[in-house]
C-alpha cells in the first residue's frame, strides 16, 4: 500500500513537473506582434544566422540546408522592417579563420537591394562574420571597426582569451539624416560555451564603450550575449553605461521553434538614447523553414538631439 502511494505521488509530481515545463516553454514561445514604428524613432533588430558550413552538402547547417533558409531569412528580415540590423554568424565557413564567402549577405543585398551593408568587406582586412545592414537613406556611415576578444585586439583573427576561436566585436558609427545626430552600433557575440572568454570579453568591450563614451558619442549595442538577463556578463556592460530592456521569453529555439529559457539575445542603450516601446522577439516561421535557430529580437529607440 505504501508503495502505491509513493508511486501515486511520484506520477503526480512528474506530471506537475511536465506542466510547468510546458508552461515555460509555451510563455519562452508564444508570437509577438511588431508595434508600428514611433515617428522619429530608429528600428534596431539583432539576429544570430548560423553560420554555413560550404563543404557539407547534407545536413543542418549545410550548403543544401541553406538553400531551404535564404528565402525565409529574407523574408524576416523583411518583415522586421528594421534601419539597422545587427547579423551574428554570418560566416560561410569553408575552413579556417577567413572565408571570402557570405552566402547571407549574397542573399540579403540580392533580396533586399535598399539595405547598405557596414562592417563588412575585404576578409584579409575586415573580419566579414557580423556584418550590419542599414537604412542609407535614414543613416550616413561615417566610420566602421572591430576589435578580437584577445589579448591582441588590434591583431585580426587572433584567437580568444582561451585560445578558441577568433571572435570579436564589429562597429559602425552612424549619422541620423534627419537630425544629425551620430551614435555608435557595437554588434557582439560572446562565446556560448566558455566563462573563461565571456567574461574578459564582455570586459574589453565595456572598456571600448567607455572610451567612445567619453567622446560624447552614444552606442547601442545589439548582439548574442549568450547570457540571460541580470547575468554577470549584462552586469559587466551595464557599469560602462548600458541599459539592457527586458527581452520577453526566448531567442533561441534550437531549429524548432520553442524556447527551453530566457533571452541571450539582447540590445543594450546608453545615456541619450531611450526606448521607444518594449523590445520585441519577432517569432513567425517563413514558409517551410526556420531562417536560423535564433529569433531575432527588435527594439525601436529614440536618438538624442
Amino acid at each position: 500500500m505504501k508503495l502505491r502511494a509513493v508511486a501515486r505521488w511520484g506520477a503526480l509530481v512528474l506530471a506537475g513537473l511536465a506542466l510547468v515545463a510546458a508552461v515555460h516553454l509555451w510563455r519562452n514561445s508564444q508570437s509577438m506582434t511588431l508595434p508600428e514604428k514611433p515617428r522619429g524613432a530608429l528600428r534596431v533588430a539583432s539576429l544570430n544566422v548560423h553560420y554555413i558550413v560550404l563543404g557539407a552538402t547534407e545536413g543542418r547547417w549545410s550548403r543544401t540546408d541553406w538553400e531551404r533558409r535564404r528565402a525565409p531569412l529574407v523574408e524576416t528580415v523583411a518583415a522586421l522592417e528594421a534601419d539597422i540590423v545587427a547579423l551574428q554568424e554570418a560566416e560561410s565557413f569553408g575552413g579556417g579563420s577567413m572565408s571570402s564567402v557570405s552566402l547571407h549577405v549574397e542573399a540579403l543585398r540580392e533580396g533586399l537591394p535598399g539595405y547598405a551593408v557596414a562592417a563588412f568587406g575585404d576578409p584579409a582586412v575586415f573580419p566579414s562574420t557580423q556584418p550590419i545592414l542599414y537604412d542609407p537613406d535614414r543613416l550616413e556611415l561615417l566610420d566602421e571597426g572591430w576589435f578580437f576578444f584577445s589579448e591582441t585586439p588590434g591583431m585580426i583573427y587572433s584567437r580568444t582569451f582561451n585560445g578558441s576561436f577568433p571572435a570579436f566585436a564589429s562597429t559602425a558609427t552612424f549619422r541620423n539624416l534627419e537630425n544629425g545626430a551620430a551614435f555608435q552600433l557595437v554588434n557582439v557575440h560572446f562565446d556560448w560555451s566558455s566563462w573563461e572568454n565571456r567574461r574578459p570579453s564582455a570586459e574589453l568591450t565595456a572598456a571600448r564603450i567607455s572610451e567612445t563614451l567619453a567622446t560624447g558619442l552614444p552606442v547601442i549595442l545589439a548582439g548574442d550575449l549568450n547570457a540571460r538577463h541580470g547575468a554577470l556578463t549584462m552586469a559587466i556592460l551595464e557599469d560602462a553605461g548600458l541599459d539592457f530592456p527586458d527581452v520577453p521569453g526566448g531567442t533561441v529555439h534550437f531549429d524548432r521553434g520553442l524556447a527551453l529559457f530566457g533571452a541571450i539575445d539582447h540590445i543594450g542603450l546608453s545615456g541619450g538614447i531611450l526606448p521607444a516601446g518594449d523590445p520585441v522577439v519577432w517569432r513567425e516561421k517563413p514558409g517551410s523553414a526556420w531562417p536560423a535557430d535564433h529569433w531575432p529580437v527588435v527594439l525601436d529607440v529614440m536618438l538624442p538631439d
